[in-house]
């Protein structure tokens, strides 16, 4: 049983354990004595504070004893170690969990787990396809009679009968020979992640004044993720390149603000190809009044 009330003699020894903690520590990095804890009959801790830099709230503790009916006191072990409030490290988390989009770099690799549940199995074998693939018995059987190796020349002078195609040569054509494909919840978890980004929920959808399934900036995306999804190839929309939901929008929308055609200039008042003659002085015999009429009589006094 650890005794509650010091050792006397072992408490005592703060200088035997300040030079032992000075020892161990750099020099000046031990700052004021915490006290004493009684680690047993005999045995005490001497606690000091550290000054190491990026070390806060630590302590050197050192730890004294002396033998039965000894009056000799000796040094057992010194060790560095958090306080209460010291600054201690975040907890260790696996590098899968740290991970976030946009850490990778050029050149590096992300592995994937053999049980990933965003990954299912897909078309592994050479000559079995899995059972739910739709590369069907039948299918196997045209390919076995349609797709074989042809070699010009005679039958009669072929070497060796030809090869017919395997299953393999057909998903491979038809993109299906991965190990590995999308599982449910792979799609659920890329579905979940897509809409969170451009969703509808997103500042920029609210303000839009219209959807990206009205929208004719939108590319339609295949299998079951285009019932909900699309990319956006409006390049001066913050979505260009990426997947956007169909409920998701932006200013950029295709009908947002239709520019109205410039309307046609009115046609000339003043025709300038024409040349019009003016004469330089007017023409006195031309008007209703007789140049030579005396005033009186036109009205004039």
């Amino acid at each position: 049983m650890r005794s509650r009330t010091p050792d006397r003699l072992c408490a005592e020894a703060v200088e035997l354990a300040r030079e032992a903690a000075m020892e161990a520590a750099h020099p000046g990095k031990i700052a004021e004595y915490l006290g004493a804890v009684a680690e047993g009959d005999r045995v005490v801790t001497h606690l000091f504070e550290s000054a190491e830099p990026g070390y806060r709230g630590w302590r050197w503790a050192v730890t004294v004893t002396r033998a039965s009916r000894a009056k000799a006191v000796t040094l057992d072990e010194t060790v560095l170690l958090p306080g209460p409030d010291a600054l201690l490290a975040p907890e260790w988390v696996p590098w899968s969990e740290r991970l976030r989009p946009g850490d990778m770099g050029p050149g590096d690799l992300l592995p994937t787990e053999a049980e990933d549940l965003r990954l299912e199995p897909g078309y592994s074998g050479e000559d079995i396809p899995p059972p739910n693939s739709v590369v069907s018995e039948e299918m196997q059987q045209l390919a076995a009679v349609e797709d074989a190796d042809v070699t010009a020349g005679a039958p009669a002078a072929q070497t060796a009968a030809p090869t017919t195609g395997s299953i393999a040569a057909v998903a491979e054509e038809l993109g299906m020979r991965r190990a590995r494909v999308l599982s449910r919840y792979g799609l659920h978890v890329a579905a979940d992640r897509w809409d969170e980004a451009y969703g509808p929920k997103t500042p920029m959808a609210q303000a839009a004044p219209g959807t990206c399934a009205s929208c004719g900036f939108l590319v339609s995306l295949g299998g079951s993720l285009g019932q909900a999804f699309g990319v956006c190839a409006n390049e001066f929309s913050p979505a260009d390149g990426r997947v956007v939901s169909l409920s998701y929008g932006c200013g950029a929308h295709s009908e947002a603000a239709v520019m109205p055609k410039p309307p046609r200039p009115a046609p000339p008042v003043v025709d300038e190809t024409v040349v019009e003659p003016l004469p330089l002085h007017p023409d006195r015999t031309g008007g209703s009044v007789e140049p030579d009429t005396p005033p009186e009589e036109l009205g004039h006094s």
